[in-house]
């Protein structure tokens, strides 16, 4: 496990987010609803979670900048940090019962991602990695998935949402992967899905339409866990494209492969 002072600033913050979590999960068919957009709900306890990980961070790290989900960019007398919070990392999973979701945190410095805590609540599951010194779940040290047959893998991707992402490109992409794969999956928390890619769960992932708030962290913790990413074009820089493609050397190629004949 990774002991460093940054890291209990961060951990520390997200377990003080996830007791308010788990506390409003529990009582999920009581909280107060309201759409932000189609498809696309928050709720009471996505904005109270954000607090008290904005409060705990700027406390811990008073000059850093935020970037977040609910309230947006906050700036920091220090130009050189920005921490990117999800609170609430699958929040139509959160507000229907379903138990799969997450808090992210990643910090920032003068333009890339230098650590990252993921962690599940309700799995009581916490992923953690900075910058060269690896990525852990709970006190384990984890690494990508081994396999190089793509049809042996599993692999997960996200939908795009009603009125939002181009839903024909998934389509096409969706076609063209999923015949050539083991299997297919959409669990609908991209954190996780980074998370599991990183410990060998899933083989690879990709998806289009995301924000830096629900990748910072996880595109650290496929790195330090020996993976390799890109956007879904290849791209060098995800956080700043919001697609990502990931999984151990061979599997970030090949799926890379198979969503480019999608545009074919």
């Amino acid at each position: 496990m990774i002991r460093s002072p940054l890291m209990t600033v961060m951990t520390d913050a997200v377990m003080k987010a996830s007791r308010s979590l788990k506390r409003d999960f529990g009582e999920v068919e009581n909280l107060q609803v309201s759409r932000k957009g189609p498809g696309d709900f928050v709720s009471a306890a996505d904005r109270k979670a954000e607090q008290i990980l904005r409060d705990a961070l700027m406390k811990a790290r008073p000059g850093y900048g935020l970037v977040m989900e609910e309230e947006g960019e906050v700036k920091g007398t220090d130009p050189n940090h920005r921490w990117h919070i999800d609170p609430l990392d699958g929040t139509t999973n959160f507000l229907h019962g379903l138990p799969q979701f997450a808090i992210s945190v990643g910090l920032e410095r003068d333009g890339q991602v230098v650590a990252g805590v993921i962690y599940d609540p309700i799995k009581d599951e916490l992923f953690i990695a900075e910058k060269g010194k690896g990525a852990y779940l709970n006190n384990r040290r984890i690494r990508v998935a081994a396999r190089i047959e793509m049809a042996d893998a599993v692999v997960a991707c996200g939908l795009p949402h009603i009125a939002k992402g181009d839903h024909g490109v998934f389509i096409k992409e969706l076609s063209a992967v999923m015949g050539n794969v083991g299997g297919m999956r959409r669990f609908g928390a991209a954190a996780l899905d980074l998370a599991y890619v990183a410990c060998g769960r899933l083989d690879a992932y990709w998806e289009r339409g995301l924000n830096s708030w629900d990748v910072a962290a996880g595109l650290l913790m496929i790195r330090e866990a020996g993976g390799y990413l890109s956007d879904a074009d290849g791209g060098p820089d995800p956080l700043v494209t919001g697609s990502v493609v990931c999984g151990n050397e061979v599997m970030h190629r090949e799926l890379l492969k198979l969503l480019k004949t999608a545009k074919r």
